[in-house]
């Protein structure tokens, strides 16, 4: 990954995976997702990232976020997803040769959680694709903002963003 995010070999319409420090002056774009890096045990708040995918297709939205988070913490082994916020449930995706499980749930919650190895569980709010950029922007600063505590709806629903039904 790149100083200003990019992955390499990826194309300009992929969107960057910023970590908190690098947001305040770069513009946030659908497909973009913002981390907060504190891998320790005793974590304060609720999510370690926020992701505003591009669409509700989750074999084209998830690749680009699974190679960038890859480049950041080592291979991803499953992730957990709210199955009402996407098109399609597939049980895995094959993401850059490797297998990744999705496990998904019914509980529409905005939220997504990312497990590397078999302890490192990484907690992300999920902004639906309609969201306007400031809008998201908003979301993703108040989710990862150290001891954030706000469940993902209250965050949602505090910046104006109203998840659409499913297609």
């Amino acid at each position: 990954m790149t100083s200003d995010g990019h992955v390499p070999g990826r194309t300009d319409d992929a969107a960057p995976l910023l970590l908190l420090s690098d947001t305040s002056g770069r513009p946030i774009v659908p497909g973009a997702a913002v981390l907060r890096m504190e891998t320790t045990s005793n974590r304060e708040g609720i999510f370690d990232g926020a992701w505003w995918p591009r669409s509700r297709d989750i074999a084209s939205q998830l690749p680009r976020l699974i190679d960038a988070l890859v480049a950041r913490l080592g291979p991803i082994a499953r992730v957990g997803l709210d199955a009402s916020a996407w098109d399609d449930a597939p049980g895995h995706l094959v993401i850059g040769g490797r297998t990744v499980r999705i496990d998904w749930s019914a509980v529409d919650d905005s939220t997504m959680i990312v497990t590397r190895g078999d302890q490192d569980h990484f907690s992300f709010l999920v902004i639906p694709p309609q969201a306007s950029a400031a809008a998201a922007r908003a979301a993703m600063a108040m989710a990862v903002q150290d001891g954030n505590c706000t469940p993902a709806e209250q965050i949602l629903m505090g910046v104006g963003i109203i998840p659409a039904s499913p297609s």
